[in-house]
Parts: C-alpha cells; structure tokens; sequence
C-alpha cells in the first residue's frame, strides 16, 4: 500500500498510526486513573465512617492544605503546579462529599444491574 504524503511532505499513514497509539495509550491511562479515584474514595468513604464514629467534622482545612502541598512536592510536569492543584481541589470536594453522604448513612455508588 502507499503510504499517502500531505502538502507539508509528511506521512500522513504514520501520523494516523501514531495518534492511534497515543489515543490508546490515554484510554488505558483513563482506565488506571478511574481505579485509583475509586480506590481513593473507598478511603474516603472509611474516613468519613471514622470521622463520623467520633463525632468529627468531615471538613479538615489542614489536612486538604497537606494533601495539596504534596501533590506540588511530588509533580514533576509537564502539568504546571496551579493545574495539579486546581485537579486535585476537585478530587478532594468529590471525597468530601462522600464523607459526608457516608457519615449520614447514604450511598453514592452507581448500583449494579444485581443491586
């Protein structure tokens, strides 16, 4: 098969092989970081039981100040800090909600079809 060129002389068969590639490799990578989320809410679903066993507030302003500080320590780029902060004050609102939707007794998991 020939390979088709574009006006700029490029490939235009590898580019369209090579963003497959990389598409594939971000829908794996999406895979693994919704594992993770999840398995960070089960956590936060723990906590939010623990809190609640001992009459503590879900809300730790200190502790969410901790978390952000480390995830800057430990983020190499190519994402600048004030992105990672601003993805990680999302993940930590979602994990106070669930804290809070534990400590009151409900659910927020999808249900399975056997639910």
């Amino acid at each position: 098969m020939a390979e088709e060129k574009d006006p700029t002389g490029t490939n235009s068969v590898s580019i369209s092989g090579r963003l497959d590639e990389f598409r594939r490799r971000i829908d794996d990578l999406d895979e693994q970081i919704v594992r993770l989320l999840n398995q960070r809410a089960t956590c936060a679903n723990k906590i939010g039981e623990l809190k609640d066993s001992v009459g503590m507030d879900t809300y730790q302003p200190n502790r969410e100040k901790d978390v952000l500080a480390h995830v800057q320590i430990v983020n190499s780029g190519p994402l600048a800090g004030d992105a990672i902060e601003r993805v990680f004050e999302r993940i930590i609102d979602e994990s106070r909600r669930l804290e809070k939707l534990t400590s009151i007794g409900q659910s927020d998991r999808p249900k399975s079809s056997g639910d």
